[in-house]
């Protein structure tokens, strides 16, 4: 793939991503989308491969940042916030013991 292909599929990407994880919340999918195209625009003019391969590089990394570490959480009342994570955050919590089981 080309590099003009892969900046333009991490473009999308990073938009799907800021999507799903600020749904619901206007003002964060609005700063996060001012923030990627002014990102993308200031690096436009962009020629050297090095340097490219580079900021797509920073861009997967933040992409996979938001994707798996960034929670909503929604304010209920004055010093209360709801946090709101998405399916694909929630992993299965099995307890961790360090001692071996015996076998009876």
């Amino acid at each position: 793939m080309g590099q003009a292909a892969k900046v333009l599929q991490l473009f999308k990407t990073l938009h799907r991503t800021r999507q799903q994880v600020f749904k619901n919340d206007t003002r964060a999918l609005e700063a996060a989308r001012i923030k990627i195209n002014e990102e993308f625009k200031s690096n436009k003019s962009e020629t050297s491969p090095k340097k490219i391969e580079e900021l797509i590089k920073i861009g997967s990394d933040v992409e996979l940042l938001l994707r798996t570490s960034v929670i909503q959480g929604i304010h209920t009342d004055h010093n209360t916030l709801k946090l709101v994570p998405r399916k694909e955050l929630l992993i299965e919590n099995v307890p961790y013991c360090d001692a071996p089981t015996q076998k009876q």
